[in-house]
């Protein structure tokens, strides 16, 4: 009895001793994560790496030529959504079936929920985006399916150029490239001297074959938030597709994870993470270097590097519109056309990854740990990349196993806002369905 005593005893000092620790352990990551950032961040401050609310216009990026507002924010997002603008089909049976949103969408991280975006010509929807699929009469060459992993539309306020290669956007990186601004050709929107978000959105209502004219904007009863948000542009001029481009684009930039964990915990609520986010999180800003590429508020930088990973051609599903030549797989050079520049992409944000589980330009990793681990052990998987123009930052990181688990646990938990549907509106004008309207679709999201 005297023995169970003791041992008891010992067990209540454990558990007492534990509670005691486990809270000055968390405060003490608190302070070292703290240091780190206050190391990395340009300005000493953690206020680098904070977002904005989505409203506070003023402390939001913007483009000088298309500056934010509430009336203008307010038109891009029913726009953004509006599958009533999807008017320029190939195929006459898909008219009003698409929009932005079917591969940016807010359940996706407005991405696309599967490995490559389709948009007209694919049908159906699936849980999450997943059951996308080529339409049973659509041909092949004509789908509009992106060549490289859709990236996402959130968080683009902090990128000056878009794209994977960076080739939309005539200001910032791409100052120097106006050779490259092919008449004819998408590209050449950049002559407008809009920034990247601007530059896509006009851009992209061309490619993805959606339409806007004053005829469109009046039948779908757009016309009141055109003026409102337009009313500095004459009539001739303000039911176009530049300013219907310029409206997504100011609702693109108030599209914020400013929800995550993270963002909360650099606000001041220390217990937004758990021990083990914060063990993650010491880990990003430190050993594991990542904050070395993946900075500021959106964990992201306008630079670009080869870390040799597979091109979507090499998807071991169904690809469209790709190809082993196709020259998306040269990244920035295909862009600029110079040799430094094959093979390197844009980084890319890193909140809600684990919404659209498909990484890598080519969509080659199916996790986030795989990422991790592949960065970790930095030995390339796409034998076209030429050793030399590996990244200098592509080099093993040391990272134990259980390094590796705490890092992954940082950026899909920490990096994580569950309340993206906030930026997707109840209903669009045209009263279609979000993000698909064709009938497979409707069907699989119960709105017909």
């Amino acid at each position: 009895m005297k023995n169970l005593r003791v041992l008891l005893l010992l067990l209540g000092a454990i558990t007492i001793f534990s509670c005691r620790n486990e809270p000055q352990l968390s405060e003490e990551l608190d302070i070292q994560i703290e240091e780190v950032l206050k190391q990395r961040a340009p300005d000493g401050s953690l206020a680098f790496y904070t977002m904005p609310d989505s409203d506070d216009f003023e402390a939001i990026p913007q483009d000088p030529k298309n500056p934010l507002s509430e009336n203008k924010v307010k038109l891009g997002k029913m726009l953004f959504h509006e599958s009533g603008l999807g008017l320029k089909p190939e195929h006459g049976f898909n008219m009003e079936t698409f929009s932005c949103a079917t591969c940016h969408f807010a359940g996706a991280g407005f991405q696309a929920g599967r490995f490559q975006g389709l948009g007209e010509g694919g049908v159906g929807f699936g849980l999450n985006g997943e059951g996308r699929q080529r339409g049973p009469l659509v041909q092949r060459s004509k789908i509009d399916a992106q060549p490289v992993r859709t990236p996402s539309a959130m968080n683009g306020a902090y990128q000056i150029n878009m794209l994977w290669n960076g080739q939309f956007g005539g200001t910032g990186l791409n100052l120097d490239y106006g050779a490259q601004f092919t008449p004819g050709t998408p590209k050449e929107t950049n002559e407008l001297g809009f920034e990247g978000l601007e530059t896509q959105a006009i851009a992209g209502l061309g490619v993805h074959r959606l339409d806007v004219s004053e005829e469109i904007v009046d039948e779908l009863g757009y016309k009141e938030m055109f003026d409102a948000a337009f009313s500095d542009f004459g009539l001739s001029e303000r039911y176009t597709k530049e300013t219907a481009g310029l409206a997504i684009a100011a609702y693109e930039r108030t599209i914020l994870s400013n929800q995550a964990p993270f963002q909360q915990w650099l606000k001041g609520n220390k217990s937004a993470l758990s021990e083990s986010e914060k063990q993650g999180a010491l880990i990003f800003f430190d050993k594991g270097q990542c904050v070395t590429c993946h900075t500021g508020p959106a964990l992201n930088t306008m630079e670009f590097h080869a870390l040799g990973m597979k091109d979507l051609h090499q998807c071991p599903e169904e690809v469209f519109k790709t190809a082993p030549d196709a020259g998306e797989h040269l990244g920035r050079g295909g862009f600029t056309g110079l040799e430094e520049d094959k093979y390197r992409f844009k980084v890319p944000q890193l909140y809600n990854l684990t919404d659209s589980p498909f990484y890598g330009h080519g969509s080659s990793f199916r996790s986030v740990r795989a990422v991790v681990a592949y960065k970790n052990s930095a030995i390339k998987e796409n034998d076209n990349v030429p050793n030399e123009k590996l990244s200098d930052s592509f080099e093993p990181l040391g990272l134990t196993p259980s390094e590796i688990d705490a890092l992954t646990t940082f950026v899909e938990i920490s990096l994580h806002d569950d309340n993206l549907l906030r930026y997707q509106p109840e209903s669009i004008n045209s009263g279609g369905c979000i993000p698909a309207n064709d009938p497979m679709a409707k069907n699989q999201l119960g709105c017909e």
